[in-house]
């Protein structure tokens, strides 16, 4: 029996071989498109999400896994350990951590003996992604749940996420850029450079072409990770060519302890749309 179970939501991107190996519960986010629900990674993969997104008139909407969802993760793994570690998509962007949270006091009166912690990453995406394969390689050594957390609240500080979008459209359409921004970066063919941290993005940059973009997000890595060995996860929005492409280029600048190369959750890329490339990393 595993002392600690992991169980996360599917704003995570990492890869299936990973979450298998590891045995990490993965509590799904909901699409909705045109009247239509789908759980993320459950009822639609993440390359059908993209391709229904191109096509849509209208926006899908997303939604955090509910507070039943979170009780029957928590319910099932209980009869398998009677520790779990819950780690959700930062609170500042999502219901996740609130349902996560009330289910463990439901389940912690329904079974007296469980232990959960639900801990908020702080983060998203392939950064998120690193805390829970943390925490997961911890529990896989034995570990005990007040270490097993240790470790991930240990690496959240150190996880970065940085990423170019193709186009300001899906943002102004979902209301978070003013349509006249979009107008004028498509028009002018800006490429802005985001980072997401502490819950929130900031720009970084921009650029006027996709090559530049890539250009100055290695330049932007490069600054943080100063020629350490480091952690990375290479994600795209249905753009798996250019991921490639960038993986060789990362080899060659980097000193890549791991690194893998996954899509963009669907989370975001509903705000940010197809053709980004993002990059999560963090140093030894």
């Amino acid at each position: 029996m595993k002392q600690v179970a992991i169980v996360t939501d599917s704003n995570v991107c990492l890869p299936k071989e990973v979450v298998e190996e590891y045995g990490i519960y993965i509590v799904p986010f909901k699409l909705a498109f045109e009247g239509r629900s789908y759980r993320n990674g459950v009822d639609i993969t993440t390359s059908e999400f993209y391709q229904l997104l191109r096509k849509a008139k209208n926006l899908p909407t997303t939604s955090a896994p509910s507070l039943g969802d979170y009780l029957e993760a928590y319910r099932e793994l209980s009869k398998q350990t009677k520790e779990i570690l819950c780690i959700t998509l930062t609170a500042k962007v999502s219901m996740a951590f609130d349902s996560a949270q009330k289910a463990a006091e439901l389940v912690g009166e329904e079974i007296p003996d469980i232990k959960i912690n639900v801990l908020d990453s702080q983060t998203a995406a392939g950064a998120q992604g690193f805390v829970v394969l943390a925490a997961a390689k911890a529990a896989a050594s034995g570990q005990d749940l007040a270490k097993v957390t240790e470790v991930a609240k240990q690496l959240m500080p150190k996880v970065n996420l940085i990423a170019t979008l193709d186009t300001l459209d899906y943002l102004a359409r979902g209301g978070r850029v003013p349509n006249v921004i979009a107008w004028a970066s498509s028009l002018l063919e800006i490429k802005p450079i985001v980072g997401f941290s502490q819950g929130e993005g900031k720009p970084l940059g921009r650029a006027r072409t996709k090559h530049r973009a890539v250009e100055r997000l290695l330049e932007i890595a490069k600054e943080q990770i100063r020629g350490r060995p480091v952690h990375i996860n290479l994600m795209h929005s249905d753009v798996l060519d250019e991921a490639e492409e960038l993986k060789k280029q990362v080899l060659t600048q980097f000193n890549c302890v791991e690194l893998y190369i996954t899509q963009f959750t669907p989370v975001m890329g509903v705000h940010t749309g197809p053709g980004v490339l993002a990059l999560a990393f963090y140093c030894d």
